[in-house]
């Protein structure tokens, strides 16, 4: 099974020679549903995971984490970071292969569900699909500097920067298809429950607008997503939690790296802020240990948080042309005094507001102080330590290496970046 995942991660080709071709098996609703249940299964369970791997790389390279056995190997070379990232890290290599696989799936979707004439149906498949797409899009554009332009054996690559913009253009033509189709409950009846569609098609839209610099759409989006409604992905006693199978449960894989979730004290959560317990639990050994979203087997992984949101209005206030830092400080005031029962996931820090004043660089400091903390292990701090420009200290790499399978299969495959 090993040295299939590492040969198909090369060429970024799929499909399986023994069996029909996609375009006979994934040209009905029963195929294509098939498909994208499959997506988000790829993409969401099991160590091999994208979201596993979205959330221990994150975690490792951005001091959250600490390694609790050194065996682990993969995770390991992230805690140490820099050069001791090898690329045949598994780590590495997985989250590449996966989040190819899930483009290449989801491309299937995309291809053969226009053609179906219940619309309606089609019209969930296209918008449960894109959702795939544009996280896994999104993640290779977050951990790498450059991507791949499609999938094949040999092809050529695109700054990491297309990738949001892609990924941007996949959710724009979903959330236009749903626009004019809505979505069948014949459609919900048959995928896993959790996903809100159409909020987390916003939300997506509204996190990748604010990572390519359109602050205008990203406010815009954030204030279409209801945030009373939650986006999840679920797991059950078949499917288990992935961080809670793998580092929970066995106290052998990893725990949070402090109290503080690895920031600097000037920018620490403070005593009386809720989320940090939420977040880390005292032990007596070790001390700290996860908790919140990775506490039980069967519990939920958010798709994105409410709070994120918010901070997005923060932040795309702050930085606007002529900023409005008084409409940004409105914002994170939502945040630092929202209380846990006011959050449909128990996310609130509970904190008296904060007066300020700040200039707009002060400002952006908050405004990430508090990304990191309501966003702890969501797999988005590395993107926002180089967005604030955070010191490189702070962080173990800026960027994955490429796998080696890549670079062997594929001649048009970048240099590795040094940090």
């Amino acid at each position: 099974m090993a040295v299939m995942l590492l040969t198909v991660a090369c060429k970024k080709d799929y499909s399986d020679p023994n069996r029909a071709v996609a375009g006979d098996v994934v040209k009905t609703p029963i195929g294509l549903t098939g498909l994208v249940i499959g997506l988000q299964k790829n993409y969401t369970a099991t160590r091999a995971g994208a979201l596993y791997n979205l959330i221990a790389t994150d975690g490792f390279l951005t001091k959250q984490l600490v390694i609790i056995n050194q065996g682990n190997t993969a995770e390991y070379q992230f805690y140490q970071g820099a050069e001791k990232v090898l690329n045949t890290n598994s780590i590495v290599v997985s989250f590449w292969t996966n989040c190819n696989k899930i483009i290449f799936d989801a491309n299937n979707v995309l291809t053969y569900a226009p053609q179906l004439g219940d619309k309606n149906y089609a019209s969930g498949l296209i918008a449960y699909a894109s959702i795939f797409k544009a996280l896994a899009l999104g993640n290779l554009a977050m951990y790498w500097e450059k991507i791949p332009d499609t999938t094949g054996p040999v092809v050529n690559f695109i700054p990491n920067t297309e990738g949001y913009t892609r990924a941007l253009n996949v959710i724009n033509t979903a959330i236009n298809t749903v626009n004019a189709d809505s979505i069948s409950g014949s459609f919900l009846a048959n995928i896993p429950a959790g996903i809100n569609i159409m909020n987390t098609l916003h939300a997506l839209k509204a996190r990748f607008s604010l990572y390519t610099g359109n602050y205008a759409q990203a406010l815009a989006e954030a204030n279409t997503v209801d945030l009373t409604k939650k986006s999840t992905f679920n797991y059950d006693v078949v499917t288990l939690n992935p961080i809670f199978e793998t580092a929970t449960s066995t106290n052998n894989v990893f725990q949070p790296m402090d109290s503080i979730m690895g920031l600097p004290p000037v920018l620490a959560p403070g005593l009386a802020d809720k989320r940090e317990p939420f977040y880390i639990a005292i032990n007596a050994g070790p001390r700290y240990r996860l908790n919140g979203f990775f506490a039980t087997s069967v519990g939920s992984i958010p798709v994105y948080l409410p709070g994120e949101m918010t901070l997005i209005k923060a932040e795309a206030y702050a930085r606007q042309s002529t900023p409005d830092l008084v409409n940004a400080l409105i914002e994170l005031n939502k945040v630092i005094t929202k209380q846990p029962a006011s959050d449909p996931f128990g996310v609130g820090a509970g904190l008296p507001p904060d007066a300020g004043p700040y200039n707009q660089a002060e400002l952006l400091d908050q405004i990430y102080r508090h990304r990191a903390i309501e966003l702890y292990l969501s797999g988005l701090r590395l993107i926002d330590q180089r967005r604030f420009n955070r010191p490189a200290g702070e962080r173990t790499r800026n960027y994955l290496p490429y796998p080696n399978v890549e670079h062997n299969g594929n001649s048009n495959t970048p240099d590795d970046p040094a940090f």
